[in-house]
């Protein structure tokens, strides 16, 4: 047992907010979930923020130090993650693993990102796409031209090629994402779309269009993470992180074993089900990482919701909408709620813990929740299991 439970969480809105800055997001998001966990600021005795590169959009590094500042929690021990996008799925990691290791009772974990540059400078597609370009391979893949729409074309061409997936059914995760978004205040787009709309949108990078790519967000998120036995002194609630896996593949695609797949995802899954005791048919619900509406297909068989190459079929089959088998990003995931890229992680874990408090906006029946978090094209990967044990 880790011996970690989640006692608040908090998250500011996605969007555009030109006129914030990152530290600004983050003391947002952070007081939300000190309020959530009925925590003063000098009980946080560490903080582990994610966030992916706030040097391209905002000139800004040091982030530990800034955030510690402007939380005013100095001089508590205050450190910046960067994993890519899956920067704060590896600073709760680091949350999780120094409670589990005794050094520290109470912790603060959290991720910000700030993608449009504000006042100094606005940022337009080409710049963002440039910076999130960062976590590709600069030798192999930068240098070639290649961005995130393309790579994960590559895995789409490469799935539909080997399993006959459809254009639809990418579409019908756009369609189903955005419906739950639609309810969701807090995410960049709150509007359904149809799936004619998802099917005839502007092209990216053949297969992907428009509407299975994620949106440029700002935003940020925060969770306060105790030792499971002192939270019953903050809450009634008590939810449990029964897994914390994290794992790595090379950077560049064309290195990998397969497209069709990611190696990260896969074994940090096995991990955490083993770290957990349970298997995947025991997960009640799912936030994973669709950056692209491919990455969250894949990320059904790669989490074991069903075999390779049945991604499609889940989808035709309404297995992972609300009311499914297992609901797959009720509040509109990353391809609709936003990817504020250091953000995501924890964002995840927000709505997982409202999810098993029952107080979602899609409420689901769940006892058992997964988040999946992918850096980069599956250069690596966290999972987190959370369980609510009362």
């Amino acid at each position: 047992m880790l011996n970690v439970a989640v006692i608040g969480v908090g998250m500011t809105k996605f969007g555009r907010h030109e006129n914030k800055t990152i530290r600004e997001l983050w003391v947002e998001a952070a007081i939300k979930a000190i309020e959530d966990a009925k925590i003063s600021l000098k009980d946080i005795q560490a903080a582990f923020i994610g966030c992916f590169s706030s040097e391209w959009w905002e000139h800004q590094g040091h982030l530990g130090s800034i955030c510690a500042d402007w939380l005013s929690i100095c001089p508590t021990s205050a450190v910046r993650v960067e994993n890519a996008c899956a920067s704060s799925g590896a600073a709760l990691r680091c949350g999780v693993l120094a409670i589990a290791s005794g050094l520290y009772d109470i912790v603060l974990v959290g991720g910000v990102e700030k993608m449009y540059s504000g006042p100094r400078k606005l940022s337009d597609t080409a710049y963002a796409t440039e910076g999130l370009a960062l976590a590709s391979d600069e030798a192999y893949e930068q240098a070639q031209g290649l961005t995130f729409p393309g790579l994960y074309a590559l895995m789409a061409t490469a799935h539909m090629h080997k399993y006959g997936t459809k254009k639809e059914h990418l579409s019908k995760i756009a369609v189903k994402n955005h419906k739950n978004a639609a309810k969701n205040p807090l995410a960049h787009f709150q509007k359904e779309i149809t799936l004619e709309e998802a099917m005839n949108a502007r092209m990216i990078a053949y297969p992907l269009n428009l509407y299975d790519c994620c949106p440029f967000s700002d935003g940020a998120s925060a969770a306060i993470l105790c030792k499971a036995d002192l939270a019953r002194r903050f809450t009634d609630t008590i939810i449990h992180i029964i897994a914390s896996t994290q794992a790595s593949d090379t950077i560049a695609l064309h290195n990998r074993e397969s497209y069709v797949s990611l190696r990260s995802a896969r074994v940090a899954a096995q991990e955490a089900y083993k770290m957990a005791k349970i298997e995947s048919k025991d997960i009640d619900i799912a936030e994973v990482h669709d950056c692209f509406t491919i990455a969250e297909l894949i990320a059904y068989e790669d989490l074991g919701f069903c075999k390779p190459g049945e991604g499609g079929k889940l989808i035709d089959e309404g297995e992972t909408e609300i009311g499914g088998r297992i609901p797959v990003n009720t509040d509109g995931g990353l391809k609709a709620k936003g990817h504020p890229v250091g953000a995501t992680g924890v964002a995840m874990i927000y709505e997982i813990v409202k999810q098993l408090r029952g107080e979602a906006i899609n409420q689901v029946k769940a006892e058992i929740g997964l988040a999946h978090n992918v850096g980069g094209s599956g250069g690596t990967c966290t999972i987190h299991i959370l369980k609510r044990v009362s």
